[in-house]
């Protein structure tokens, strides 16, 4: 089946002294998505920044904003994700008691859902929200800073996730180490978002890299 190559850009890695003006640059260079890496410091060893920012910025892109919360608890806060502009906004299994329940208030707040597994949680620990997600995102680093490198086990994982997802309408995004070596193996193995921070953001040539990796 053919998938269309889809870019999201971490702007965990641009620079926060002129955020709007990294995202309107990104924007131009042709991205996909904006991935934007919500960190609490308890689930994840760093904190980065919360719903006021992302609101800040919604006016800068119309492109859609991909919010990954690596916080916990998230369900309290999920409201507050989609009124600041989220358009994705993804879970983690290892982060959620109640997943089931954190997906379906995602889709009623008129948002995709995306849930997220760190590299040590199996395939099989979404198998039974399949029906209820638009986006499943492997990571492929332990979560908590960019720059990490890729951990190759997880392409096993990103293809068992292929096959399981089979013709359901759900997206397949590879976080964590993905550059120009990396990328192929992601896409081969059956991704079809690729999450880059550093591989975007380690020159001004921003629709150079992003063209890149689209390969």
């Amino acid at each position: 089946m053919s998938r269309d190559i889809k870019i999201a850009p971490s702007i965990l890695s641009a620079d926060f002294a002129r955020l709007g003006d990294e995202i309107r640059a990104i924007d131009e260079a042709g991205c996909d998505y904006i991935h934007i890496d919500v960190m609490d410091g308890h689930f994840v060893p760093n904190i980065t920044l919360g719903p006021p920012i992302i609101a800040s910025l919604r006016h800068v892109t119309q492109k859609p904003f991909d919010v990954h919360l690596m916080i916990n608890p998230a369900q309290p806060f999920l409201e507050a994700f989609a009124e600041a502009g989220a358009d994705i906004i993804t879970v983690h299994v290892e982060a959620d008691a109640h997943l089931d329940r954190s997906l379906q208030v995602i889709r009623s707040l008129g948002k995709r859902a995306g849930v997220s597994l760190n590299p040590s949680t199996p395939a099989s620990a979404v198998s039974h929200i399949l029906d209820k997600v638009d986006l499943i995102l492997v990571m492929s680093v332990n979560p908590g800073f960019g720059g990490q490198s890729f951990i190759e086990s997880q392409i096993d994982k990103i293809a068992s996730l292929r096959e399981m997802i089979g013709d359901r309408p759900i997206e397949l995004e590879v976080d964590g180490g993905v550059n120009l070596d990396t990328a192929p193996k992601c896409l081969a193995a059956g991704a079809n978002v690729l999450v880059a921070g550093s591989a975007v953001f380690k020159n001004s040539d921003f629709a150079g890299n992003i063209a890149a990796l689209r390969g």
